[in-house]
């Protein structure tokens, strides 16, 4: 039998050649695989990452609100009425409680902040209504859009929160307040600035742990609960806000109330612990007021809106004096 040569051998399969098409081909396929995988991988991260500032934009947007669960009668047996109005802009009927004093003509406006409605019992707000009537002052206590109940309105720190604000002060107005002082706590103070930037209806205000919403106190209040790099966090969470509640940062006026000279007297309450609204800028806003009644209590190792429960007699001492001489320069300038 003859015997094949080496040269008569059939030639090696095209799958055991390094070089082969089909080697080839399986070598891009599974490159191919693994690009697909990491750029899925990465758009999934950048997927969660703009989700968890979407969460952010949406909870800041939608703070929970317990009901309502006394009135001035039932808390402090103050005689009261149930009282509705509008919104300066007539964007929404506004509900509230007016407290009168017996033949007053000065009123106190109460404005609460953000996660909060009128009662805002860690103040607590049924106490200092009842300090401001023993005073002789009508009281007016009423719920911001977003904390009213049943409302489905979001908190816009300060945008619609202002005109509803300009609202109650209309009321009090209209009812025999020819002296009128808001009193503001956090977010309601910050709201109080921006609506008094467009009346001349306000005497005077007192401000408690007053927060303005602007990037630096909203990337501060995000970092008490998850560690985020400051950019592009501010930059998406911007973004994101007109989104969820219609609202730019650029809509609320923070630069021109941290630059604002009010024309009446302003007493700023802030604790140097307050985690929410750093007090350095109660101290910034009090060094722009030039009347001479205007003052600032910073409290050392206070907390953010309590206060008022933590120093009761110093608070109560301090807003009494202040409002005595409030009182005093307009009677001086009416004759």
């Amino acid at each position: 039998m003859k015997l094949s040569n080496r040269n008569d051998l059939p030639l090696q399969p095209d799958w055991i050649s390094p070089d082969s098409s089909v080697y080839k081909s399986k070598r891009i396929s599974l490159k191919n695989i693994i690009v697909a995988l990491l750029l899925s991988i990465i758009f999934f991260l950048i997927f969660c990452f703009v989700a968890l500032h979407g969460f952010i934009a949406w909870v800041l947007s939608n703070p929970t609100v317990a009901p309502l669960y006394s009135n001035p009668k039932l808390a402090k047996n103050l005689d009261y009425y149930n009282i509705s109005f509008p919104a300066a802009d007539g964007s929404r009927m506004m509900q509230g409680w007016y407290i009168p004093a017996d033949s007053s003509r000065k009123t106190i406006v109460f404005s609460h902040g953000y996660g909060a409605n009128r009662e805002e019992s860690w103040i607590p707000m049924y106490d200092l209504a009842h300090y401001a009537h023993r005073l002789n002052f009508n009281v007016l206590m009423f719920d911001y859009g977003f904390a009213a109940g049943g409302s489905k309105e979001v908190a816009t720190g300060g945008k619609k929160e202002a005109q509803q604000l300009l609202g109650a002060i209309q009321y009090a107005k209209q009812h025999g307040g020819d002296e009128l002082i808001v009193w503001g706590f956090s977010m309601g103070a910050g709201t109080a600035l921006q609506a008094a930037l467009y009346s001349k209806d306000i005497d005077a205000m007192i401000l408690d742990s007053t927060f303005l919403l602007e990037p630096d106190t909203m990337y501060h209040n995000i970092r008490q609960h998850i560690d985020l790099p400051r950019h592009p966090s501010l930059e998406i969470i911007g973004l994101l806000l007109p989104v969820l509640n219609g609202t730019s940062l650029r809509q609320i006026p923070y630069q021109a109330v941290k630059t604002e000279d009010y024309p009446f007297p302003i007493l700023f309450v802030h604790g140097t612990k307050d985690d929410k609204a750093p007090y350095p800028i109660a101290e910034q806003l009090a060094e722009n007021q030039t009347n001479p009644i205007s003052d600032v209590w910073i409290v050392k190792d206070s907390h953010h809106e309590l206060i008022f429960r933590e120093h009761p007699k110093e608070y109560l001492r301090l807003v009494s004096s202040f409002l005595g001489r409030v009182e005093a320069s307009m009677g001086s300038s009416n004759p």
